[in-house]
């Protein structure tokens, strides 16, 4: 978009400068350096916020502009350039202007950072860096706007991916990824309903949630004031490389924690990277057997690799029971062997979890196999009593 623009602003004034060299006595033009700009996002006020404006100078130094939005009249806002991202935070390498809160201005003429080393304005927009505006001179530690500058910035390619509800009823949300221009990613994630003054540790695992798999990578911890967490995306926990490319392919999930001291209650859940789902789903009803009330529903959901996340959902099952599931060759009316075995529905939710990617067997069982599959659903009583059906229901083929 800056190219389109810098062409017709050429477009535009190349007439004139032709007319005005005629009439220049030296000959020469002014000089048009480049600029960038990047957003600062409100903080502690949501009604704060603005951009900066990097614009490079004909004598070699940069004019780095502030411009806020909603700042009180009569203040004065400290404003710093930072080492490393925001969500990493960093020590102050250059300090700028302070905002004047009558204007929400600041104008800072940039020639070297506060240690003396020279910078121009080609580095100043490939540093690893972001700007803090605090709330005064005496409150440093509240901060009015923020954002992230150089290789940091954000391009405008993101992926987002669901945080269902689990352990505790209202929260859930999502966790966003947006590529940063160095390639690594800002993970934000935001929840709904988190109690105020929780603390709440998140992390991605290895394999599908229904799978479960050891942590990969620590996510700074969600805020519960706030329900966001914030968090810079280059390596995983051991060191290996971690960056918004290799997102999309992750065989993984994320899971959120009650806190620090519970992390068995996980509050919101979801998978990532090829375990996502598509949207392209598959249910079928299971319906009431041997113990009147007990019948639900199975629905195989895709995923992005192909596979299949299969949850069980049943109604009346006893709080204290544990229900053995399989799908079985033919229809129920036939019966068959068991051909592929659920994680058992847990009585006290109704509900069951599992990947399905292939048979008991070890042969390949993918979404796209469960719509002409000649089978049928079975869920028991107990792992004691399998004789014992409570819910069951022909699915693929033989569904109605």
């Amino acid at each position: 978009m800056m190219k389109n623009l810098l062409k017709l602003f050429l477009f535009v004034t190349i007439p004139t400068l032709i007319i005005s060299c005629s009439d220049d006595d030296d000959g020469t033009t002014p000089f048009d350096g480049e600029s960038v700009t990047y957003d600062l996002m409100s903080v502690s006020d949501p009604s704060i916020s603005g951009e900066a404006t990097f614009t490079e100078q004909e004598n070699g130094t940069v004019k780095i502009v502030l411009d806020l939005e909603g700042t009180p009249a009569g203040g004065m806002h400290p404003a710093h350039i930072h080492n490393n991202t925001a969500a990493e935070g960093g020590e102050i390498a250059i300090s700028l202007e302070p905002v004047d809160g009558d204007t929400g201005m600041s104008t800072t003429i940039v020639s070297a950072k506060d240690d003396g080393t020279a910078i121009t304005f080609e580095q100043l927009t490939d540093y690893d860096g972001y700007i803090n505006v605090h709330l005064s001179a005496d409150d440093l530690s509240t901060l009015v706007a923020q954002g992230d500058i150089g290789q940091n910035d954000l391009t405008e390619e993101s992926l987002t991916y669901d945080l269902g509800e689990r352990a505790v009823a209202g929260i859930s949300g999502e966790v966003t990824f947006h590529q940063r221009k160095n390639g690594e990613a800002l993970a934000v994630i935001m929840l709904d309903n988190t109690p105020a003054g929780g603390m709440h540790p998140a992390h991605i695992h290895a394999n599908t949630a229904a799978e479960g798999g050891e942590i990969k990578f620590t996510f700074n911890p969600v805020n519960g004031d706030t329900g966001m967490s914030m968090t810079n995306v280059s390596e995983l926990d051991g060191g290996q490389s971690f960056t918004y490319d290799d997102i999309m392919d992750y065989d993984g999930y994320v899971n959120v924690h009650l806190s620090a001291d519970d992390l068995g209650t996980i509050v919101a859940q979801g998978d990532i990277g090829q375990n996502s789902l598509t949207g392209e789903s598959l249910s079928y009803t299971l319906n009431e057997v041997a113990i009147p009330g007990i019948s639900g529903s199975v629905m195989f959901e895709e995923r992005m690799n192909g596979e299949a996340l299969a949850t069980i959902m049943l109604a009346n099952t006893p709080e204290d029971g544990e229900h053995p599931a399989h799908i079985h060759m033919n229809s129920a009316a036939e019966g068959g062997d068991i051909a592929f075995t659920f994680t058992p529905v847990n009585g006290a939710t109704g509900i069951s979890r599992t990947n399905v990617s292939q048979f008991d067997n070890g042969n390949p069982f993918m979404y796209s196999d469960i719509s002409g599959y000649d089978g049928y659903v079975n869920v028991h009583l107990s792992a004691d009593d399998l004789a014992t059906l409570v819910a069951q229901g022909n699915i693929g083929a033989n569904a109605e």
